[in-house]
């Protein structure tokens, strides 16, 4: 017959070492055994008996046990991107992914509301137009840079300067004629003529030391700014870290993650699956093709958000064939661009007919020209080239430009046109682009107004800078020069217009779409907000602590 003892606790290890003692004795005779497993009993129903005693009585006291410790709040925040920025320079650039890295490191008279894309106050703690082509502005007092020295005027006057000596800058550092300091915290800034824009502009001008501008700083490799983050460390085609400013001016608003690392992450699985892991915590913008399956994810927020940016396919007009106007038209014509939103970015966006984006004043998209392949051969058989089989290639930096151009490759065939793809690095890019050595590209612009807007990639003076169709029209420049004269919202609005119609006539650029902006995160984050210009501000953020 066989007996059944459930032990539990100290009863448990007093069995086990009890049935040691009782291996080692096996040989004794069988009544020393008997005993022994009598003894064993009467402990272990004693010991059951006293446990249940102590808890159908008064509470038993714990022994003092050594707690748990909670659960800390994170401190940092893992960021991917797709392409690496090509600088960190406040200036010499017109790269998304480096206006990314600014917006942390450097902080501007103004600032756009992200909801409103309005100026609303940051360095800049007053200010008073004068007259109608003179403004006053004082800046905040205290503010530190990074290096620990103190902002003054003369960093402001520097700056300004500073920022004209790119070509970069020309869309929004062309608006005054002088710029004067008053005081150690006062400038004063001469338009020349009415500008209804000069607190936009002033949103885009980084305030730096103005020592390390006359000690030819390579703010490259030494952002020094004031922003609510300082650079730390780049580890190239790896990683860019920066950790909270302790010293930010704007106590309230400081930084409340300490330490953030933006990893490079080119393809675009890989950034969701590093996001569905936990190896990362945000993507800043996600592929198209793993947008439904995030949005499954309890775990992970989507935020998507109507944007400004025009997404283009771009030609170099002063190469042919793509200074024929008819050459342009019938490309324009011969693209299906709902295709090309599903394809590239998984059907999130809307057709652009019109070169400017809709959203903004004076936009039109007036006898702009939809998907027809029989009127994009009409305009083939209007144009220089007419039976010739042309054969160029086109530039694209990441994945979902190279779906988007595998696309408009296919319908160009109807054309005789042969495109070839070239991927390229994204600063190489740019740089080949903005020099004008392309033919073609997949490319986008962005910008907070319409006047920005159209001087960035219009204007001739933005040759060799985001003017990349490289196209240079008198007519333009005027009208352009004098929407930023107008004060009068409904006056700049109709010379937009006339100024957006005379372009779209022209098809300097095709556009392919209105992009939305997307950002994955962990649901985890909170606070963190996205402009229609794909503006955001890490300051804002923190980690849920429930």
């Amino acid at each position: 017959m066989k007996a059944l003892f459930v032990f539990t606790g100290r009863t448990a290890i007093s069995i086990l070492l009890f049935g040691q003692f009782f291996y080692e004795v096996k040989t004794m005779n069988k009544k020393l055994i008997a005993l022994l497993l009598a003894a064993l009993t009467a402990i272990a129903l004693f010991t059951a008996c006293a446990s249940a005693s102590a808890t159908d009585g008064q509470p038993k006291e714990e022994e003092p046990t050594e707690a748990t410790p909670a659960a800390e709040t994170r401190d940092d925040l893992i960021i991917a991107i797709e392409s690496e920025p090509p600088t960190l320079h406040p200036f010499d650039h017109k790269a998304v992914t480096a206006g990314y890295m600014n917006a942390l490191t450097y902080n501007c008279l103004f600032k756009l509301d992200l909801d409103t894309l309005e100026p609303i106050p940051d360095l800049c703690e007053s200010w008073e137009q004068l007259t109608d082509s003179l403004w006053r502005f004082t800046i905040k007092s205290g503010v530190k840079f990074h290096d620990g020295t103190t902002m003054t005027s003369d960093d402001v006057l520097a700056s300004m300067e500073y920022a004209r000596t790119f070509t970069t800058t020309a869309d929004y550092t062309s608006f005054w004629t002088a710029i004067n300091k008053i005081d150690d915290r006062t400038i004063e800034i001469d338009t020349g003529t009415p500008y209804a824009l000069t607190l936009n502009n002033l949103s885009s001008i980084k305030i730096v030391p103005k020592a390390l501008i006359d000690e030819e700083n390579d703010f490259n490799r030494n952002p020094i700014g004031s922003g609510p983050y300082r650079f730390t460390d780049y580890v190239l085609g790896d990683k860019i870290e920066f950790e909270a400013f302790e010293d930010y001016f704007d106590s309230e608003n400081a930084a409340k993650i300490r330490k953030l690392i933006w990893r490079v992450i080119p393809e675009g699985s890989s950034r969701t699956i590093a996001l569905e892991a936990g190896e990362i915590d945000m993507i800043i913008e996600p592929d198209a093709n793993d947008i439904s399956r995030m949005e499954e994810n309890d775990a992970i927020t989507v935020l998507k958000q109507g944007g400004t940016r025009v997404n283009f396919l771009t030609v170099n007009t002063e190469k042919a064939p793509f200074d024929d106007i008819n050459v342009r038209k019938a490309i324009n014509a011969a693209i299906d661009k709902q295709a090309v939103i599903e394809v590239a970015m998984g059907g999130e966006g809307e057709i652009a007919l019109s070169q400017t984006p809709m959203v903004f004043e004076g936009a039109s998209d007036k006898d702009c020209d939809a998907f027809d392949m029989d009127l994009a051969k009409q305009y083939m058989a209007r144009s220089a080239h007419s039976g010739e089989t042309i054969s160029f290639s086109c530039y694209v930096f990441n994945d979902s430009a190279r779906r988007a151009a595998e696309v408009i490759q296919a319908s160009l065939l109807e054309l005789n046109m042969e495109m070839s793809i070239e991927s390229l690095d994204y600063a190489t890019y740019l740089t080949q682009v903005f020099a004008g050595d392309y033919e073609m590209a997949v490319s986008g612009y962005t910008s907070g107004t319409m006047y920005n807007f159209l001087y960035g990639i219009f204007h001739s003076d933005s040759i060799n800078a985001a003017n990349m169709a490289r196209y240079n029209d008198p007519e333009i420049d005027r009208l352009i020069e004098l929407g930023r004269t107008q004060t009068n919202d409904a006056e700049r609005g109709e010379t937009f217009t006339q100024l957006t119609d005379y372009i779209n006539a022209r098809t300097i650029y095709i556009p392919l779409y209105q992009g939305t902006v997307i950002r994955a995160h962990s649901a985890a984050l909170q606070g963190f907000r996205v402009s229609a210009a794909g503006g955001m501000r890490f300051e804002e953020v923190y980690w849920n602590e429930n």
